[in-house]
């Protein structure tokens, strides 16, 4: 019999891996008692054992083991039970905290119920300010059914996405309008193709994106690949609704003549991605001063034939993306995107402009 109130580490898997690491657990420390799938509940494997560094042990051996919680606490699973059982925990923080609970079953509150009341003893009784975003130290309550499991952990076991070290750059990409000539030929190739530099485009919410043909060309063709980047853009923008915490933009699409558009857009910023220009390591400030000053930057793709070459004289930066590399037309968007936010990165540390 699994006895619930000994469990003294937590660790959370992948669905499907439970047993496995429950296995290799029971196989690295031979006196330790491991439950799978704790009350049918995926993901968690509860370890007992008496060894001080069995947390330890399994985080430098076992990669299928996603996070490892050391236990400080068992209780039941209640508000005023588990705020009378926080001593142990307050003592480990010395520095801004945050709280995060999972609550697996059916309770009378909620996760952010306990978050609040744990947060606020603690502040109160230790002074230190509850930081969710930037926190030195996590209180995580780990609850199952009736019982509940508390510890603390250094806060980059819970990583979030965007961190200190990270730049919000999302707002700069909306300035950028993608400018590409259609890939034509026979169906349905072109269809297939608009599809996925339609998906490229939205997936950066650029600004807009911007047909270019150069001269006469095949009607059908042309639709096809247009119809190809609506669907790009739809499908890419209903998975961006689903998963973004912000609200996504959906990317406009225009047709323009090339060559008008550049006659019409000759005082904007204009950016050639062609093999013909210099590295993009060489101009990488250049190009993120462009994007970060300017109210508009023109990025100008090829597909089956490149960028007319007296277009050049009209550009204020020719690149080239990756020397001694033909880049996929299908990969152009991506490619050009990445090396601009790469770019911004670089440039905006430490900067007062960034948003």
């Amino acid at each position: 019999m699994f006895d619930f109130n000994k469990v003294k580490v937590i660790v959370k898997t992948r669905r499907g891996y439970e047993n496995i690491v429950a296995t290799l657990i029971e196989e690295l420390i031979p006196d330790s008692n491991t439950l799978p799938k704790p009350l049918n509940y995926s993901g968690v494997v509860l370890v007992i054992s008496d060894r001080e560094d069995a947390g330890k042990i399994i985080e430098n051996n076992i990669p299928e083991a996603e996070k490892i919680l050391p236990v400080r606490v068992a209780t039941a699973a209640d508000i005023d039970t588990i705020s009378r059982n926080l001593d142990s925990i307050i003592k480990d923080i010395d520095g801004p905290f945050a709280v995060r609970t999972t609550r697996r079953g059916r309770h009378s509150f909620s996760s952010i119920d306990i978050n609040v009341a744990v947060g606020e003893i603690i502040r109160n009784r230790t002074g230190q300010s509850v930081n969710l975003d930037f926190p030195e130290k996590v209180v995580f309550v780990e609850i199952i059914d009736k019982y509940a499991y508390l510890g603390v952990v250094d806060a980059q076991i819970f990583p979030k996405k965007r961190s200190k070290e990270k730049i919000e750059i999302r707002n700069f990409f909306q300035k950028v309008s993608i400018v590409q000539i259609p890939y034509l030929g026979k169906s349905p190739a072109p269809r297939e193709m608009g599809v996925r530099v339609g998906r490229e485009a939205q997936t950066f919410e650029v600004k807009e994106f911007v047909v270019a043909p150069v001269g006469l060309c095949d009607a059908k063709e042309l639709k096809e690949f247009i119809d190809g980047v609506y669907r790009g853009i739809d499908t890419r923008f209903q998975i961006q609704k689903k998963v973004y915490s912000h609200k996504p933009r959906k990317v406009e699409v225009y047709v323009q003549n090339l060559y008008e558009l550049i006659r019409e857009r000759k005082d904007e910023n204009i950016v050639v991605f062609e093999p013909e220009g210099r590295p993009i390591s060489r101009v990488s400030r250049e190009l993120a001063e462009m994007v970060i000053e300017g109210k508009r930057t023109n990025f100008l793709i090829g597909s089956r034939e490149g960028i007319p070459t007296g277009i050049y004289r009209f550009a204020d930066l020719v690149i080239d993306l990756c020397p001694g590399i033909t880049i996929a037309t299908d990969s152009a968007i991506s490619s050009a995107m990445m090396a601009l936010s790469f770019s911004l990165q670089e440039n905006l540390e430490g900067s007062a402009e960034i948003p």
